[in-house]
């Protein structure tokens, strides 16, 4: 697979974007040869149509049906399509797009052209794409390279990407870009105050840790990313059955988004002072588990009671958020894949976030459009901050009742955050069910492409 675009060539075969509504328009100024072919074929300029006009030796052009502006609206990066369906060789966009929309197309190719061949050889898409002259090709190509690593991370199971080994590709990430990074390990998390990560990863035969990296210069806009890392989630001793299970191997996925974030924003070289945190645990059984009932400490003395051990995420990015906050950061971005209930409210595609600033929640809504990584936002409901104060603790980490299940996740967190006023959490989900263009079925990373708009937007601001 590559993540790169190929060099220019003047062998590259053109590709011709059609619209349903331009083939007309195309008929009476394409090559005779070329009408001939694309009506032998019944092409119409149908959104997903890929045909091959031959030459006497290989490929003379290639045509891509782009059909109508409401087909278009119903997805995007529907250029993935062409990517994968065309054989090995070099194209070039000749015509039929421009702008946005180009740009779009460029970025679709390349994420196409992941493949996940960790444990089992798989053949990737060998069609290269010339970057559009109007393209920032280094740009998204450090995109590309961080939604790959994302995808990576994701897919690759708890038995190969524990704790342990999250820490290592942190680590590794820190030193690929000279970022400073740091690492508290098991029962140095109690000595420095984080109980609730502590807690949570106790279980596991990997300690917990909290994995602390810090890069660029420190008088330039304080960005902080806090990604949820639990690498594997039973459910601890409220497990969860079989069919939940399934797919814990991606409740890293917080984790995994904001380090390909954090590779795009350093690969770009973006002039910000960036610090990512990720709790790293496993969500695990054993007579060292904590349990139903429990009332633990956290880092901001907040207690909390433990009513289902399932909704351990929120205490892990509770302790990491209140260490974030203690600088106040100009930005403080958390991502995680939280609560199912955001699923059911939005489905797997649409990523809910919420923030009080609205200023900020524009920019967000926006930038996500913007680059095809739809994003919708979620209320702080504050009338259901009774929902989260129990009897007997400061907080309950899970309402009885069920209802409002995302945004009381939400509230929760919000508690751990008091100084920093632009605070964004973002209730991902980090999976993509089935195959669609330029995503591929397994590990996704959702809401990075719209955050780096917004983090760029600020700095040149």
């Amino acid at each position: 697979m590559s993540a790169t675009f190929a060099a220019p060539s003047e062998a590259a075969i053109p590709i011709d974007v059609i619209a349903s509504d331009q083939f007309d328009q195309f008929e009476k100024h394409a090559p005779a040869e070329t009408v001939a072919w694309a009506t032998a074929n019944g092409f119409t300029g149908k959104l997903g149509e890929v045909l091959c006009v031959p030459a006497d030796a290989g490929i003379a052009r290639v045509l891509v049906g782009w059909g109508t502006p409401a087909k278009r609206a119903r997805g995007r990066l529907f250029m993935g399509i062409a990517a994968t369906q065309l054989p090995e060789g070099v194209y070039q966009i000749a015509s039929g797009l421009n702008g946005p929309e180009l740009e779009e197309s460029a970025l679709a190719w390349l994420l196409a052209g992941y493949v996940f061949d960790r444990y089992k050889k798989k053949a990737a898409p060998k069609a290269r794409l010339v970057a559009p002259a109007p393209v920032d090709a280094a740009r998204i190509e450090a995109i590309v390279a961080g939604d790959y690593l994302t995808r990576d991370l994701i897919n690759t199971p708890a038995s190969d990407m524990g704790p342990e080994m999250l820490e290592a590709a942190f680590l590794k990430l820190a030193r690929d870009h000279g970022a400073k990074s740091d690492v508290v390990l098991g029962d140095d998390l109690l000595v420095q105050n984080f109980p609730m990560i502590h807690a949570v990863g106790r279980a596991s035969d990997q300690e917990p840790r909290l994995l602390d990296m810090v890069w660029g210069n420190a008088d330039d806009p304080k960005i902080t990313l806090v990604g949820k890392g639990v690498c594997f989630d039973t459910g601890g001793l409220n497990i969860k059955p079989g069919a939940s299970m399934g797919l814990m191997k991606k409740d890293m996925g917080g984790a995994a988004t904001v380090m390909g974030l954090a590779h795009m924003i350093m690969t770009l070289g973006l002039k910000v002072r960036l610090r990512v945190i990720v709790p790293a645990v496993e969500n695990s059984i054993s007579a060292g588990a904590f349990r139903p009932q429990d009332v633990l400490n956290s880092r901001k003395g907040l207690s909390v009671e433990i009513n289902n051990t399932d909704a351990e995420g929120r205490l892990v990015l509770a302790d990491a958020l209140a260490l974030a906050d203690e600088e106040e950061p100009d930005l403080l971005v958390c991502k995680a894949t939280l609560t199912g209930a955001a699923r059911v409210a939005l489905g797997p595609d649409v990523m809910p976030f919420y923030t009080n600033v609205d200023a900020l929640a524009a920019e967000i809504v926006d930038a996500g459009s913007a680059v095809a990584d739809p994003m919708w936002r979620m209320p702080f409901w504050d009338p259901y901050e009774a929902m989260i104060e129990p009897d007997v603790a400061d907080l309950d980490n899970a309402p009885a009742g069920g209802f409002g299940g995302s945004i009381t996740a939400a509230l929760f967190l919000r508690r751990f955050v008091e100084k920093t006023a632009n605070f964004v959490h973002l209730d991902i989900y980090g999976w993509t069910p089935s195959a669609k263009p330029g995503r591929s079925k397994g590990g996704a990373c959702m809401s990075a492409r719209a955050m780096l708009e917004v983090i760029e937007a600020r700095v040149v601001e």
